[in-house]
């Protein structure tokens, strides 16, 4: 369980600057901007309650959604390119 919260520590921080740096570019991004901060909170809620499997269930859908829509052009984010996918 060491070994899942260590990553989880490392994984959560380096998301961080994309989650706090999130524009809506066009209709539509407001949803998939609000849909990606909930998962990223709910991810560290789940952290903080030691729910481990589940904060990374939420992190994964966070950056899922938060991937989409900078791939679909509706967001832009700190680090994230449409050329990263």
């Amino acid at each position: 369980m060491d070994e899942l919260k260590g990553k989880l520590v490392k994984y959560l921080g380096n998301a961080e600057p994309a989650f706090s740096e999130i524009t809506v570019l066009c209709e539509g991004g407001e949803k998939v901007r609000d849909t990606a901060l909930r998962y990223f909170s709910d991810a560290k809620h789940f952290y903080e309650l030691g729910e481990y499997v589940n904060a990374f269930a939420a992190l994964e859908y966070a950056e899922g959604w938060l991937d989409a829509g900078v791939v679909l052009g509706v967001v832009s984010a700190e680090g994230k390119s449409p050329d990263d996918f």
